[in-house]
Formats: C-alpha cells, sequence, structure tokens
C-alpha cells in the first residue's frame, strides 16, 4: 500500500517516505532538519549553537514572493502549517502543480484558512483548523506527479516574520488522484441586482469540496435569503443544485438566531465561526465568516463547474431586497490538469480590508 490517506489505512505499512520543509529544513532532505547556523533565531541561540531553535522563521519582504517549498514528486502535500501577526489580504499563498506556469491555488493566506478578516475564530474543522493564536493547519491532501511549488507573496508595506510547515510524502499517486484547487474571488460591494459567482470558468473532471465566504453587510435587517447554485457540465440557466438559504447551506437555519442574537459554532464539516460587531464608533458594520466542506458529499462534475450566491434581504413590506454586500469567498476542489487561468487577482487596495 503505496497511498495511505485516511483513518482506516492507518494501521497499514507503506513504502512512502514522510519529509517536511520549514525555515528548519529549506530542502525537506532526509537528516537536514535543525542544522542552521544562521537564522532569525541565532542571537537567541548564541550560546547554544546549531541545532537550537536557530533558524524558526523567515521575514519576507515587501514586494518579496518567497518559495516555500519546491518539491520533485511523485508524492502528496499532507498538511500545512502558518503563523505571523498582521495577517491581512496583502498575503497571497500560490500552489503550482507538475510545472504548470499558472498557479491551481492563489488565495490571501487568512482566507485560505477561513480567517479573511484578519481578526481570529477559532476553527474546529476536518480539513482547517485555526488556534489560539492565529495557528492556522490545513489537512486537504494534494497529491502531485512530478512537483509541487508553494509561494508566498507579501504585497503589503512591512515585512512579514513567517513560521511554516509543509508536510508532505514522497509516494506513488494513483491514477485516479485529482489535483487540489482553491480560488479567492471578492465583490465589494456586489453590484445591485447580480449573484455573486464564487467559481466559473472550471474545465475538466473534478469534484467540489469546499466553501469559505466572508460577508460584511451594508443594510440592517437579516442578509442570508439568498441561494447557493451549482451548475454542472453545461446547465445553463438553470443549476442541477439549488440550495434554499444561505444559513441553511452553511448547516444553520432561521438567521442563526437564538434569542435575537447571532450564535456562532464550528463543527467537522460547516460552521458559521466568526461575527464582528459594530462597536458603536469606527467598527460600523457587521462582518461573517463560515465554512462547508463536501467531504462526506461532493460535488462532482465531468467537464465544468459555475457556482453562484444570491444576496438577499428583506424589504419592510415582505419583499425580497437585492442587497450590495461585501463577498469574499474561497472555492476549494479536486481535478484534472490542466487547470484553466483564474481571472487576475485584485491589487492590494481592492482587497484590502478597512
Amino acid at each position: 500500500m503505496a497511498w495511505p490517506n485516511g483513518l482506516n489505512d492507518l494501521t497499514r505499512l507503506s513504502d512512502a517516505r514522510s519529509r517536511s520543509i520549514s525555515p528548519e529544513n529549506f530542502s525537506g532532505a532526509p537528516g537536514q532538519g535543525g542544522r542552521a547556523t544562521d537564522g532569525m533565531g541565532a542571537n537567541a541561540a548564541r550560546d547554544l549553537g546549531p541545532g537550537w531553535k536557530v533558524s524558526p522563521c523567515v521575514q519576507i519582504k515587501p514586494g518579496e514572493t518567497f518559495t516555500l517549498a519546491d518539491i520533485q514528486g511523485p508524492g502528496a502535500v499532507q498538511s500545512l502549517w502558518f503563523t505571523g501577526r498582521r495577517l491581512s489580504r496583502s498575503l497571497i499563498l500560490r500552489a503550482y502543480w507538475d510545472d504548470q506556469t499558472w498557479p491551481s491555488v492563489e488565495c490571501p493566506l487568512g482566507d485560505f484558512f477561513t480567517v479573511g478578516w484578519g481578526a481570529f475564530a477559532q476553527v474546529s474543522s476536518l480539513p482547517i483548523a485555526v488556534n489560539p493564536n492565529n495557528g492556522l493547519n490545513c489537512f486537504w491532501e494534494m497529491p502531485f506527479r512530478r512537483a509541487a511549488r508553494l509561494t508566498l507573496e507579501n504585497r503589503g508595506n512591512e515585512p512579514f516574520v513567517c513560521y511554516y510547515q509543509v508536510n508532505y510524502t514522497l509516494t506513488d499517486v494513483p491514477a485516479e488522484a485529482g489535483y487540489f484547487h482553491a480560488q479567492f474571488r471578492r465583490s465589494n460591494p456586489l453590484a445591485y441586482k447580480t449573484v455573486y459567482t464564487l467559481l466559473e470558468g472550471v474545465t475538466g473532471q473534478g469534484h467540489y469540496v469546499g466553501t469559505y465566504l466572508a460577508v460584511g453587510v451594508t443594510n440592517s435587517g437579516w442578509w442570508g435569503e439568498g441561494e447557493i447554485k451549482f451548475f454542472l457540465d453545461g446547465d445553463d440557466e438553470f443549476p442541477t443544485i439549488c440550495g434554499t438559504g444561505t444559513e441553511d447551506y452553511f448547516g444553520g437555519a432561521y438567521d442563526w438566531d437564538v434569542d435575537g442574537q447571532y450564535v456562532t459554532y464550528t463543527t467537522p464539516f460547516l460552521g458559521m465561526h466568526q461575527v464582528l460587531r459594530p462597536d458603536g464608533l469606527y467598527r460600523s458594520q457587521t462582518r461573517f465568516g463560515m465554512y462547508r466542506w463536501h467531504i462526506p458529499d461532493p460535488i462532482r462534475f465531468q467537464n465544468g463547474l459555475r457556482i453562484t450566491l444570491q444576496a438577499l434581504g428583506w424589504r419592510g413590506d415582505g419583499r425580497y431586497l437585492p442587497l450590495q454586500c461585501d463577498m469574499a469567498s474561497v472555492a476549494y476542489w479536486y481535478q484534472t490538469l490542466p487547470t484553466a487561468p483564474f481571472p487576475e487577482l485584485p491589487d492590494r487596495d481592492y482587497l484590502e480590508v478597512i
């Protein structure tokens, strides 16, 4: 068994070889961890020498794109861990599989880990865990056949001190294994009477596995009546899968309202884990973060996928009100290569959370 990838496989021995890349072992090569003689911990370890946390992190300068990992396959990334202060949408995570010139993952770092607003929120889900204080953990499996390259771009004005670990295995990859993808989008504000597009332009065979959604509300009242729609394999005006409401899709009900208050929750496959409330002064809008992982119920497509979400509230006379919220999302899926190029990521000022 060369491909152990779940709890049911933990008892099975394998020829796979475990490796890990971090600032303590940039190459992931065997026996090369903790050998640094220079790094951001060198001064603290000056009385102790090599092996004593000499290089626990890196500093990524403004305008710099840092290569986190460059791996020759076949194999699979099995987990990621990051942390750092001042998470913002100026930090862009990308992943490239099998020498593609454009990425299969392109997303602000915080949004990838479901904390797009920058503020800490506990997440206790199966593929993503966010723990105090901004410990960002990912367990999406990411196979590759020839090569994997992960980068982090700093579009900000200040250096970013980044702690990270990329855990992976070198092993044969089954022919049926798809490639992991994640794409970020934002509309701020969403144009009146338009639907928010989470994903479009996907070609090839695959399955959709998850959604992160960040909503900044611009109207008073309830904002989540909108339906999510999955257009599969040539669906045109009407989708194959149609939801009944935003809170319903994320596993809640009736506006998440218990005794007049939003109630957050985080579970293995779905959650509404973040509510940022107005403070009566400068923080004037309510902002939400939520996730839905299609792990027991992936959405299969054979040659194409498009996903939209309506932004709907209520008018005073009982009619729906099309909203103009700040909408941002990450779509997660697996598919065959080649990847259709993503839309160009907006510039730093457009992405900034203010």
